[in-house]
């Protein structure tokens, strides 16, 4: 859990997100990792929140700043897609900064789709 709190204090949607919260998340979620070999040290992260039957979002997608460019995103995403239980469903994500990467999996721009609710604090 720390390790991933790490990582997702390197982002700016969960940059202050709580353990808590976090583990929280993890719970109510299919998890991915990605792992260095010569030491197990998670460098990567992400989710997917699905029903099983008709959606799925992907979020949290994060890679340590030290390991990005290595295509450890794309390595998670090829797990994520290669999931029968998930890939044949209608995908959603939100991305300010990597619409060139999910493009590969099919994902594409909906304007005017996206309506969104602040967590009320």
């Amino acid at each position: 859990i720390e390790d991933i709190k790490k990582l997702l204090e390197q982002t700016y949607w969960a940059d202050k997100r709580d353990i808590e919260t976090i583990k929280k998340t993890i719970d109510n979620s299919l998890c991915y990792g990605a792992f260095l070999k010569e030491n197990g040290k998670q460098i990567g992260f992400s989710r997917v929140i699905t029903d099983y039957a008709t959606t799925y979002y992907i979020c949290d997608v994060i890679v340590d700043a030290h390991y990005r460019g290595m295509g450890i995103g794309k390595s998670m995403l090829d797990a994520i897609h290669d999931n029968k239980e998930v890939s044949s469903l209608r995908g959603v994500l939100l991305t300010r900064d990597a619409h060139d990467l999910y493009r590969k999996y099919g994902f594409q721009e909906c304007e005017n789709v996206y309506m969104g609710k602040a967590k009320e604090e």
